[in-house]
């Protein structure tokens, strides 16, 4: 599977560990993974598409295959101009299998030459979401222990301008 670019999509509102382990995992499969943050309005971010942009970069700023970009266009639409023909997602656990498989079908019914790849995250990783670490947010408790530490500081930054 190397010599191929392949796009990693999400809202990432935080990018978390979870995000960070299937990002690596994709670094040893493929020699580009370019890490397209969603605008995603519609889902309502915490956190601004220009905000979740810099932590996603902070957070892949040592990976040397890795790049960051925003865009707010379709999926496919978006691997096409990036001349990439893989999307990776990742799989949690069951639960997020119905949601996924139903996006890829979705993908593969506008763009049949674009393939989804689906890795599941290391186990200590599994629990990890970027809803989970909102929720811990709301409350004002610590996500330092879900979050790259380059993130975790960003985060903690926003939170501190809101108050």
């Amino acid at each position: 599977m190397k010599n191929k670019k392949v796009i990693y999509p999400g809202t990432f509102d935080p990018i978390t560990n979870g995000h960070l382990d299937i990002i690596i995992r994709a670094t040893h499969l493929f020699d580009e993974i370019i890490v397209a943050v969603a605008e995603s309005s519609e889902k309502r971010p915490m956190f601004s598409h220009d905000q979740r942009i810099a932590m996603a970069k902070a957070a892949c700023g040592g990976l040397k295959s890795v790049s960051v970009q925003g865009f707010s266009s379709l999926l496919v639409e978006f691997c096409r101009q990036m001349d990439s023909s893989i999307i990776i997602r990742g799989l949690r656990a069951v639960s997020d299998f119905e949601y996924e498989l139903q996006m890829g079908y979705a993908n593969a019914s506008l763009a049949p030459e674009i393939e989804t790849v689906y890795l599941m995250p290391s186990l200590e990783n599994a629990f990890i979401s970027s809803s989970v670490v909102r929720s811990i947010l709301k409350h004002d408790a610590s996500c330092a222990h879900l979050l790259p530490p380059e993130v975790n500081r960003m985060v903690e930054t926003a939170r501190k301008q809101e108050a």
